[in-house]
């Protein structure tokens, strides 16, 4: 197995933490007690309100090749100039990894919290599920795609009108090396305000 990030502490992992390329991803998936473990470390983050304001789906085995024909469908419908190979490849996106998992924001208006702070609550409920695939040594990458802002395959997945995708989860065994890429100095982004 290619080694993925430090996890010698919890300090070391997030300093070195990396995504694993869903191109290069491979078998096997977590299983299921990993899995578990990834939602319930991905559902400890802020949440105003304790609104729960996100949700999963979740696709393994077979699923994700059904799922593909629906991605198939529904592409030679929005691109009908396009030939085979790029049906093809939307037909494959979910079965580049094991286990995917789309995160859904169920932000809604609500008398106290706004949806804004809903749906950052999803985004960092995201975040967590990669450091906990980090931390258990399995590659994971957060990706959109314009599978994430259709609305016939956001139907397809069972989201209802109000419901967004924040992001699709791929988690597998990377079979490459972890990349790093040049990261900002958090110094040059701070602004010390003084009165």
């Amino acid at each position: 197995m290619t080694s993925l990030n430090d996890t010698s502490s919890a300090l070391s992992l997030l300093k070195t933490r990396k995504s694993a390329s869903v191109k290069t991803m491979g078998a096997p998936g977590p299983t299921a007690q990993q899995l578990q473990t990834i939602l319930d470390i991905a559902v400890r983050v802020p949440d105003h309100g304790k609104l729960a304001p996100w949700r999963f789906v979740l696709f393994e085995g077979e699923a994700r090749g059904k799922f593909g024909d629906v991605l198939k469908t529904r592409w030679q419908t929005l691109h009908p100039e396009h030939g085979a190979d790029s049906l093809e490849f939307q037909r494959n996106l979910f079965l580049r990894a094991p286990t995917v998992i789309v995160v859904v924001s169920k932000a809604a208006p609500h008398v106290k919290i706004p949806e804004w702070e809903q749906l950052l609550s999803a985004g960092a409920l995201t975040q967590n599920m990669l450091l906990a695939a980090a931390a258990l040594g399995i590659g994971a990458q957060w990706n959109t795609d314009w599978i994430a802002y259709d609305q016939e395959i956001a139907k397809a997945m069972g989201l209802s009108e109000t419901e967004k995708v924040v992001g699709i989860v791929y988690f597998g065994t990377p079979q490459a090396p972890l990349e790093d890429r040049p990261r900002p100095d958090p110094q040059t982004l701070v602004t010390r305000w003084h009165g």
